[in-house]
């Protein structure tokens, strides 16, 4: 059985024995652990956390994803001949026209919040362990778990309530500069407990490591300017560092297999959302990429939607010859793995057009297919695993969180930011680019950066993120018209919230 199987079956198993089949937030941990019963073994431990990581992959990889990603001219769901209209919210998500009732948002609410309150009550479990280095661990994990999860909302909502285990009192919100510093706190604190093994092995995978911990502030130091008015470009140069030489972690050779199918531990992935199509679902990637008369060419057990694709702006930057990462997109023509047969699509080859056209501006609607073009092109940065599960349509690949490659750029464009030395910078950029295969360079603007940040990281959550830091998310692309109002970086807080909660307070530019 597959070693990152296993993990999972152990965990799903010891969720249930940590949680039972409750999902209310405010379910009694204790009723099934106590200080009196709680495990010693690491193991244990582990079981008795599992659900934290549980709770961060099953909803990371569809729907946070894509309030990260729809959001920007890196990916799109078009309505398709009626199809994939879904009330609108995928329209609201690419014109960012989303309203405090969207769905999407009230779902992204419940999974940071929902991460969080289990965090919380782990964290009230552990103290109920027998004092010692194993306890010492895992709540230093919970708590950089926590962090994670604090991070994604203060990015996502701004001013939001930090919560604890157990009060009566209704959470307050809080200002996002002071999140901000608590999750700083947080991680300063909890980091020193944390492993540090060389570079992240099976043992460490999908958990938090010192590593992880210094990616996490370094991310949070680099956006520090937009998030609290305070440039840390320094700060952030220096958890870059910490990375960069007291770990053994370096650059995979090889960069397709950081998405494979059999990803997994390597010498670069930090922090990964670990999947596994049975036993830890979440992963839909193939399912909402890939058009339907692609199921014979890569040997799924299931036809995919037709849904998601990627803008031709976006598509265009993928303009650098010899590099690798242009492979990671379908573009024109497409043919069996043979290379030579040619994929029908009624009675025309399938081919994929950069340019999507709209048959209809109000619903965002492609049409039905024209001699056999389908509108957009998809991506297989998560290649197509044909062990797929075939009635939910979740692969096997794990999406790294953060990783090596992440901090070379993030260092490279603090750098810029804090006028250090552009050397530097330059040789972090070239080792992005000589690992991809293109072309070095001897100068970087932070254009620059920002482009190849896109050529880098494509899908893999960050573009939001970087576009608002680059003052570009406002911008014209697809079939948004540009120039929207900046409270838009932040979205609204759920309209049931409010409702359930008197102490919150819309954000502005929303109404309730």
């Amino acid at each position: 059985m597959h070693i990152k199987m296993k993990k999972y079956i152990a965990l799903a198993l010891l969720a249930t024995f940590t949680m039972g089949s409750c999902t209310k937030l405010d379910v009694d941990v204790e009723s099934q652990l106590t200080g009196d019963n709680f495990p010693k073994s690491e193991d244990a431990f582990l079981a008795a956390t599992g659900t934290i990581y549980k709770k961060f992959t099953e909803k990371y990889g569809v729907d946070i994803w894509r309030m990260q990603e729809l959001s920007t001219d890196e990916a799109i769901i078009t309505a398709r001949n009626g199809g994939y209209y879904d009330q609108g919210r995928y329209i609201s998500m690419h014109k960012h026209s989303w309203t405090p009732s969207d769905p999407s948002v009230q779902g992204a609410w419940e999974w940071g919040y929902s991460g969080i309150s289990d965090c919380n009550r782990v964290l009230d479990l552990l103290k109920k362990a027998e004092a010692g280095e194993l306890r010492d661990l895992y709540t230093n994990e919970v708590r950089t778990m926590r962090a994670l999860f604090y991070f994604y909302m203060m990015d996502m909502f701004g001013n939001i309530p930090i919560t604890t285990f157990g009060t009566t009192e209704v959470a307050k919100q809080t200002p996002r500069a002071e999140v901000f510093k608590f999750i700083e706190k947080e991680l300063l604190e909890a980091s020193e407990g944390l492993n540090a093994p060389p570079t992240v092995t099976q043992k460490f995978y999908g958990r938090p490591t010192k590593w992880m911990a210094y990616a996490l502030l370094q991310k949070m130091y680099l956006n520090a300017q937009y998030y609290i008015g305070t440039p840390m470009y320094t700060e952030s140069i220096t958890y870059a560092d910490k990375i960069m030489t007291g770990s053994g972690m370096s650059l995979m050779a090889d960069y397709n297999q950081l998405f494979a199918i059999n990803n997994g531990p390597n010498s670069e992935t930090i922090f990964a959302a670990v999947y596994d199509a049975n036993y830890s679902p979440g992963n839909q990637f193939t399912r909402f990429s890939l058009h339907g008369t692609l199921r014979a060419k890569y040997n799924l057990p299931f036809t995919p939607s037709n849904a998601m694709c990627t803008i031709s702006e976006f598509y265009s930057t993928f303009n650098l010859k010899d590099d690798v990462r242009n492979a990671t997109w379908l573009a024109g023509p497409q043919f069996l793995a043979d290379g030579k047969t040619a994929i029908k699509n009624g009675s025309a080859q399938l081919n994929f057009t950069p340019e999507i056209i709209l048959t209809d501006q109000a619903t965002m609607d492609v049409g039905p297919e024209l001699n056999g073009i389908s509108r957009g092109v998809r991506s297989i940065k998560y290649f197509p695993d044909p062990n797929t599960n075939s009635t939910t349509r979740f692969q096997n690949n794990d999406v790294p969180v953060f990783r090596l490659g992440d901090v070379y750029l993030m260092k490279a464009e603090a750098l810029l930011r804090s006028n250090g030395d552009a050397g530097i910078a330059v040789g972090l950029f070239n080792q992005i680019r000589k690992r991809s295969g293109a072309a070095e360079v001897t100068a970087i603007t932070l254009d620059d950066i920002l482009e190849e940040r896109g050529r880098e990281l494509a899908w893999e959550g960050w573009r939001r993120n970087d576009l608002i830091r680059f003052g570009k998310y406002e911008g014209k692309w697809g079939f948004k018209a540009g120039n929207e109002d900046i409270n838009r970086r932040i979205f609204p807080i759920p309209a049931t919230e409010l409702v359930l909660n008197g102490n919150l307070n819309q954000n502005d530019g929303y109404t309730k």
